[in-house]
């Protein structure tokens, strides 16, 4: 009787051997996608381990995924990033290798147009079912972390080996090395290579352990500290890029879309968050009394517009500060080499966009020109000033207010340094002579 073709080992695996048989094939696997394998096997482990030991059913991943516990299902969405990670570095290797055969010496005949595309980036948006600027990202951390090629053949790094290395280990994310190799490509010229080399090493090392929102600052901080020349260019094209534009739809909700550079937000985002903060503080329950002191639901884009909204009206009708307002601060902070040299940059801290600032060399202070401010506290104003409300007779109450910056002696009768950046002067303004309201988020 003729016997039956024999089963191949992974139909007759067990399911706990399937990450095992997975991570024998990736040591068999080309070095390419070993990685990718190795970390594949290593999700189907943490999978496994999180199911229930009893009583587990199977199906679908919903299923599955709902019996999880919750150190299990943080194992598996680690596996999961980490796989993630893997992918984008193969992606960004196609990416860039199929920008390079759709090349314009190819002409018609290049990759990309015998396709049907008119550019590489349409592929592989079209491919990976993902937008354009996805696809750019792809493509431009391939082709800068890729390794250069003489033309004799020989192998070079990369334009910037520490990231390509941590992208090919999986260490950093994709959006992490375009921030980072984006800013080096613009700072570099004006930037020793050593320099260069030691930052990239720094963010790298930075990018692998904390959030992409705080990497985008020390990217900040760090083209500021290799390019300070470049400082203030940047913060007047940001400056002129600023706008607010209002519109009615059709239900008659009104539609604010702005753009703010740092040093206008600075003020607008302090008042706004004073307010919001005031809220959710009375939301809480005060000392012995397990009844909070308002009973408020709204959420918080709805205290934020309310705050807006408050703000406006009170501008209108301006007879005594808000409350929250009296302790809304602007903090920024400067070295005294920075402030005496005027060159270097200034960063704004707590609730503020970190966004480092320009000192420009045209405003040169001398250390006399500084003093510290503390405590500042104004009860009564006749006439325009940042901590007091003017209107009518020139007559109005202000609450008390924190200044957290250095005050700067105003450098005319008609004009002084824009502070709203605490102490940064960034550029002449006028002084206001209407009606103002400034609750001591900047100080002059």
């Amino acid at each position: 009787m003729e016997q039956p073709p024999p089963q191949p080992p992974q139909a007759l695996a067990a399911p706990h051997a399937r990450h095992a048989l997975a991570a024998a094939d990736a040591q068999a696997a080309p070095h390419a996608l070993a990685a990718l394998e190795r970390d594949v096997a290593a999700l189907c482990e943490a999978w496994e381990g999180a199911m229930p030991a009893r009583g587990a059913v199977g199906g679908a991943a919903q299923v599955e995924v709902e019996q999880m516990s919750d150190p299990g299902l943080m194992r598996v969405t680690d596996a999961l990033a980490q796989v993630r990670r893997d992918i984008d570095a193969v992606l960004a290797r196609v990416a860039a290798e199929v920008t390079k055969r759709s090349g314009p010496e190819f002409g018609d005949i290049g990759m990309a147009k015998a396709q049907g595309f008119h550019n590489p980036a349409r592929l592989i948006a079209a491919s990976t079912r993902a937008s354009r600027a996805d696809a750019l990202r792809l493509i431009t951390v391939g082709t800068v972390t890729a390794q250069r090629q003489t033309f004799s053949g020989e192998r070079l790094p990369s334009r910037h080996p520490h990231v390509a290395a941590a992208v090919e280990a999986a260490k950093i994310g994709i959006e992490a090395a375009s921030a980072i190799t984006s800013m080096l490509d613009r700072a570099s010229a004006q930037a020793e290579a050593s320099r260069v080399d030691l930052v990239e090493a720094a963010l790298v090392e930075l990018a692998g352990r904390v959030p992409l929102e705080t990497l985008l600052r020390g990217v900040r901080e760090a083209e500021a500290r290799l390019d300070p020349d470049g400082v203030e260019p940047r913060e007047d094209e940001l400056c002129t890029e600023r706008s607010l534009t209002m519109r009615e739809d059709g239900r008659g909700m009104v539609h604010l879309h702005a753009r703010l550079d740092p040093e206008s937000a600075a003020p607008v985002k302090a008042a706004i968050e004073a307010l919001v903060t005031d809220v959710l503080r009375r939301r809480e329950p005060a000392d012995g009394d397990p009844i909070p002191v308002a009973d408020d639901r709204r959420s918080i884009p709805q205290i934020q517009a309310d705050a807006l909204a408050a703000l406006a009206r009170h501008t209108l009708g301006c007879a005594q500060t808000l409350t929250p307002l009296a302790k809304a601060t602007v903090v920024v902070r400067v070295d005294l080499d920075t402030l005496v040299s005027g060159l270097g940059h200034a960063r704004m801290t707590v609730s503020i966009n970190r966004s480092p600032l320009p000192r420009p060399a045209a405003w040169r202070p001398t250390p006399s020109s500084f003093r510290p401010c503390s405590g500042a506290t104004a009860s009564r104003s006749t006439s325009d000033g940042p901590l007091g409300c003017s209107r009518g007779r020139n007559a109005s109450r202000s609450a008390s207010a924190t200044v957290a910056a250095l005050r700067v002696a105003r450098t005319s009768p008609t004009s002084r340094p824009t502070t709203s950046t605490g102490g940064n002067a960034t550029r002449a303004r006028p002084i206001s002579r209407t009606a103002s309201c400034s609750a001591a988020s900047a100080t002059t």
